[in-house]
């Protein structure tokens, strides 16, 4: 029974069994502890100094809303380019843009349009770091086998910080401002940009490819659209951004105005939801297929709508934390879910740019949904705003669970050609006209 127990554990964190996610892993999770310091700071610094919920959205829209436009070359780039260089490029200037923003904020020259500029800044970088790392993934993690352990423990990481982070930054807030938790921040990126220059990967080899950028951009885009897997998980994300992500811009209103709280209290919500996320990357990274994830999707979805709407009205600081722990699991799991079956079944020479409409899904959404949010909640207020938000995350998973089986069929093949699942299972999966997995009958 012991050994067994050890074989799960091991089978957890089978991916880091590579050296080059290895380092990624220690290096990225230094910066990214920095960077969601540096996100809760400058959302209690916003609303600090401006008391505008609208303004709040406006510096979430400003800093993720290049992700949409540029999303898509940047999905090029990663598909032409050796992916650790532009990894590197990307790290550096997020690093000078973190040190700028310190130097205002501890200077106390900082205005809000100093702030809305450098987002618009990170926002460029940003839209071609995400693309690129999505794709670079693959190249850590050498097997196929393992690249769903690989997604499920960086979403591990990214949540492990989540949860860290927003607490260490609401005790700094508290003791000496927000510029200490965004000079932490900048000095971070040292971490994952030497992770980067230590790995040993195989000599890039340019794709020589005749058609241009345009050509390129459009073969991208027909192939995700015309294969409706992709298709569906690229809009389930797109609308998981567009309605579910803007509770993380109303939280500092619901922090100070609703729960009467300070940034100490925005730090425990956003732990809170972090503890949720870490749980939910952890129970992907123990699954040993990507078999069934469309059920699991369905799921968490319904459950992140759910958890919304009731953490909206709630006003009890006990309940609103254990609404997050559910938020958290369900906003994570289901985009991992998404990236870990992109991943499995987009064609690796499209990669770079199936994942950068991913990234665009993802980050470009967002902007628009918290513009939008911020902009009711002036009307209507805060808690109806988020419920509406919750109401509209449950509603969208619907077309998709209705055609689960239809897309499990369609999937099937890449299955059985990748050796996910055994080809005699095929025949019998076909023979029995049953769409779903025999575990899922």
């Amino acid at each position: 029974m012991a050994q067994e127990e050890e074989r799960k554990i091991g089978g957890m964190f089978r991916a880091l069994r590579y050296r080059n996610y290895r380092l990624f892993f220690m290096g990225q999770g230094i910066s990214l502890i920095g960077t969601w310091m540096q996100q809760i700071a400058l959302s209690w610094l916003v609303y600090r100094l401006t008391d505008s919920v609208f303004l709040l959205g406006a510096v979430t829209f400003s800093s993720q809303i290049p992700s949409f436009i540029l999303g898509p070359f940047a999905g090029v780039i990663a598909d032409k380019f050796e992916r650790r260089k532009v990894l590197v490029i990307t790290q550096v200037l997020s690093m000078v843009q973190a040190s700028t923003l310190a130097a205002l904020v501890l200077t106390q020259t900082i205005e809000i349009w100093h702030i809305l500029t450098l987002s618009v800044v990170l926002g460029i970088i940003n839209a071609f770091d995400i693309a690129t790392r999505q794709a670079f993934v693959v190249q850590m993690v050498e097997k196929r086998e393992d690249l769903s352990n690989g997604i499920a423990l960086n979403s591990s990481l990214f949540n492990m910080a989540r949860l860290i982070g927003p607490f260490i930054a609401g005790l700094l807030i508290a003791a000496v401002g927000e510029g200490m938790c965004i000079l932490i921040n900048a000095v971070s990126y040292i971490a994952v940009i030497s992770s980067l220059l230590l790995m040993r990967l195989k000599p890039f080899v340019p794709v020589e490819k005749k058609e241009k950028v345009w050509q390129s951009l459009k073969e991208g885009f027909e192939y995700a659209y015309n294969f409706p897997p992709i298709r569906a998980l690229i809009l389930i994300v797109g609308l998981l951004s567009l309605f579910g992500m803007p509770f993380s811009v109303l939280l500092p209103v619901f922090a100070r105005d609703i729960l009467h709280g300070g940034a100490n209290t925005l730090g425990f919500l956003m732990g809170a939801s972090g503890v949720g996320a870490l749980t939910g990357a952890l129970f992907l990274a123990q699954r040993k297929s990507v078999v069934g994830l469309g059920k699991v999707i369905v799921f968490t979805m319904l459950l992140f709508g759910a958890a919304l709407i009731g953490f909206s009205f709630s006003e009890t600081l006990s309940i609103s934390l254990l609404l997050m722990l559910f938020t958290g699991f369900g906003m994570i799991v289901t985009m991992a879910s998404c990236n870990t079956l992109l991943q499995t079944i987009v064609e690796e020479e499209k990669r770079g740019r199936v994942m950068s409409l991913y990234a665009t899904a993802f980050m470009g959404m967002a902007p628009i949904g918290s513009m939008l949010a911020s902009s009711v909640a002036e009307l209507i207020g805060v808690n109806y705003t988020l419920a509406a938000c919750g109401l509209l995350c449950t509603l969208s998973i619907i077309p998709f669970a209705m055609n689960l089986n239809k897309l499990r069929q369609l999937v099937w093949p890449i299955y059985q050609h990748l050796g996910i699942v055994p080809e005699i299972a095929t025949g019998l999966h076909a023979a029995s006209n049953l769409t779903a997995p025999p575990e899922e009958r």
